[in-house]
C-alpha cells in the first residue's frame, strides 16, 4: 500500500511539473511574440504618415498595427475600426505591452478611428507607438489628457 501511495504521489508531482513547464514555455513564446510586435512597430519610428500607406516610406496607424502583428504570425484586419473588434477586450487597469489602444476623436464627430500599440506600462505612465497624421510614427504618453479623453477601447491580440 505504501509503495502505491509513493508511486501515486510521484506521478502527481511529475504531472504538475510537466504542466508548469508547459505553461512556462507558452509564456516565454508569448513574451517573444510581444517583443517582436513592439520592436517591429518601433522600427517604423520616424516614418512619415501616409493615409493608406503600408511601408517604411509612409504608413498609417492601422497598417502599423497590422504589419507589427504580422511579423509575429498574426493576421489581423486592415482598418482601425475593424481592428477595434479583434482580440479580447481589456480594461485600463489590466493593460500590458502589446495591447492595442483605439481612439474615437470627438472633433471628428466620432467617425474617425485611430490606433496605437502599448509599448510600456509603469506606475505613472503608459506609452504607446502610433502613426500620427502630423508627426509620423512616434511614441506618446497615453495618460496625457488629449489621448486619455478620446479612448474608445483596448484589445489584447496575443493572449
Amino acid at each position: 500500500m505504501q509503495k502505491i501511495l509513493i508511486l501515486f504521489l510521484s506521478i502527481t508531482v511529475m504531472g504538475f511539473s510537466q504542466t508548469a513547464h508547459g505553461q512556462s514555455k507558452k509564456k516565454k513564446k508569448k513574451l517573444r511574440e510581444i517583443s517582436l510586435v513592439i520592436s517591429t512597430a518601433e522600427s517604423y519610428t520616424g516614418t512619415p504618415y501616409r493615409y493608406g500607406g503600408t511601408s517604411q516610406s509612409g504608413i498609417d496607424c492601422s497598417s502599423l498595427i497590422q504589419n507589427s502583428f504580422s511579423q509575429a504570425g498574426y493576421t489581423i484586419p486592415r482598418t482601425s475600426k475593424d481592428q477595434s473588434k479583434y482580440g479580447k477586450k481589456v480594461n485600463w487597469n489590466r493593460l500590458k505591452p502589446g495591447d492595442v489602444v483605439f481612439f474615437k476623436f470627438k472633433e471628428k464627430r466620432n467617425k474617425w478611428y485611430h490606433s496605437g500599440l502599448i509599448t510600456s506600462v509603469d506606475q505613472d505612465h503608459i506609452y504607446f507607438i502610433h502613426a500620427s497624421s502630423s508627426r509620423g510614427v512616434i511614441q506618446s504618453d497615453l495618460t496625457s489628457n488629449y489621448y486619455k479623453s478620446n479612448i474608445k477601447t483596448f484589445r489584447r491580440v496575443i493572449k
